[in-house]
């Protein structure tokens, strides 16, 4: 009897509990297709499960963001203390041994000033000196992975898909070496590079010259994609937009151009300063530019609609940029470095934070997933302690800090399964799941005008005549009406197919 009564009894919550709506919206993914007509049933049942799969994709989202087991914090002083007074070595002594540990010097003032980069995961540190020096540095457990001088100037250096492959530009050409200070590769068809991009799901090197060419290396063929002449002059300020994989350029006219490999001339051309610009940096949602020019002003920009949105005067102007994860900018001025907060949303009048070096600037860069800052300077390299800069919490199928040799050969053939072509890169890449009905509308009226006549319509079907009565008018119509339903059908699955 107790056991009955137990089945009876009704559960007081049925179904899943319900996701809050700004949990959801946080992990929406895209507005809901607008259907084909009634007779594309296929096309209309495959758009269908698409959707029921987003949905369900975006809920789970929702539900798992509750065990997320890290959360960004932020530096606060005390009443009347302003933050950016606040020393890196007394944040040192405030945090747990492991975090204090990430704020050192090296000193290294012989081969500087020093160009600065991080792998993709922030496990790895690449230095590259102005006077040859390379050195790659598991930086948290402090080993030495190589240590190399190339007898030539370095201009900058940059990690490749993996911590075991980098590009140095060098004096006169391109080189690619492996973690063991190994030379791999010499591409002599890339000379006098100064700045070099990687854009990690297209497996290409993105490198910009002194003679105004910008040029594009697939690494995971070995074949140049494209070559274009800017036409603009030496160009030593580069950037990219990790939203859509488009390079932005800074010139000394002060405009800043917009790249793809797709096309030889610029995209979108944008005057940004009185001077020349000196730096550009864009966030990770390709939302907003942030650009330092000569005329000693930081201006932050909407890329979406190529509008000013902030201008900030710095007295000394800034020379180098850095964004991080979580939205913090870094400005290097002189020798000293000064981190903004919220630098597009609200008014700011003061740094976040601000730490002096012992040279003069010569390369920023936020770790991934750590709240660190590397600077590279002119008596060698300083990490420094930025709270709420890293991404507390890492996708492990995409960047993971921790993975293993095993895991990380099989990143490696998964990434190159699901490379980008460079074809796709584009300014909007929504743009890419559309049809363009209107361009193959336009072609099409051309090819009726060139041709005199449309070469896509059919001619009205007339059935022939049969003798012993087998055309009489209920066989004739039988036959037109399997006739249109054969047309029907072939049309609506040549539509499906395009669509």
């Amino acid at each position: 009897m107790f056991g009955y009564s137990l089945l009876q009894k009704s559960d007081p919550f049925p179904g899943p509990a319900p996701v809050p709506k700004d949990k959801l919206q946080k992990f929406k993914r895209q507005d809901k297709i607008q259907k084909p007509r009634r007779q594309h049933y296929r096309l209309k049942d495959i758009i269908t499960r698409s959707e029921e799969a987003s949905e369900m994709a975006q809920k789970q989202a929702a539900r798992f963001d509750l065990l997320l087991p890290e959360d960004a914090g932020f530096l606060e002083g005390d009443e009347d203390e302003d933050t950016c007074m606040i020393s890196q070595e007394d944040i040192a002594d405030a945090v747990d041994i492991t975090s204090g540990a990430k704020y050192f010097n090296l000193k290294l003032n012989q081969f500087g000033p020093y160009r600065v980069d991080y792998s993709r995961t922030g496990r790895h540190l690449l230095l590259g000196g102005r006077r040859g020096h390379v050195a790659c540095v598991d930086w948290q457990s402090k080993q030495l992975m190589c240590e190399i001088n190339v007898m030539e100037s370095i201009n900058d250096v940059k990690w490749l898909h993996t911590e075991h492959m980098y590009a140095v530009a060098q004096k006169k050409w391109l080189y690619i070496y492996d973690s063991n200070g190994i030379e791999l590769h010499c591409i002599r068809t890339f000379n006098d590079v100064l700045r070099m991009q990687f854009l990690p799901y297209h497996f290409l090197l993105a490198t910009a010259s002194a003679t105004g060419f910008l040029q594009y290396l697939d690494v995971s063929v070995g074949k140049e994609v494209a070559a274009i002449s800017t036409k603009t002059g030496r160009l030593d300020v580069m950037c990219q937009n990790p939203h859509n994989a488009v390079v932005h350029l800074g010139h000394p006219n002060g405009t800043v151009t917009l790249w793809s490999p797709n096309q030889k001339e610029a995209l979108v051309k944008m005057l940004c300063h009185q001077g020349g610009v000196r730096s550009v940096a864009v966030d990770k949602t390709g939302t907003y530019m942030i650009t330092s020019g000569m005329d000693k002003k930081m201006k932050v920009f909407d890329v979406r609609a190529f509008k000013p949105l902030r201008s900030y005067f710095l007295p000394a102007g800034a020379s180098c940029l850095s964004l991080s994860q979580r939205g913090l900018l870094s400005a290097a001025t002189g020798d000293i470095v000064q981190v903004y907060r919220d630098v597009w949303s609200t008014p700011v009048t003061k740094p976040y934070m601000a730490h002096r070096v012992r040279g003069l600037i010569w390369g920023l860069h936020f770790c991934p997933f750590e709240d660190v800052l590397g600077v590279g300077h002119g008596e060698g390299f300083t990490s420094m302690l930025v709270p709420g800069a890293g991404e507390p919490n890492f996708d492990g199928l995409d960047a993971n800090p921790y993975r293993s040799a095993k895991q990380r050969q099989e990143w490696e053939v998964k990434a190159l399964l699901e490379k980008i072509q460079p074809e796709l890169i584009t300014l909007d890449p929504t743009e890419l799941a559309q049809v363009d009905r209107t361009t193959f509308e336009q072609r099409h009226r051309d090819r009726v005008e060139a041709l005199g006549f449309d070469p896509l319509a059919k001619e009205r079907f007339v059935p022939k005549f049969k003798k012993k009565g087998r055309s009489s008018a209920g066989g004739v119509e039988r036959r037109k009406k399997q006739v249109a339903h054969e047309d029907q059908r072939e049309g609506g699955q040549g539509l499906m197919y395009i669509t």
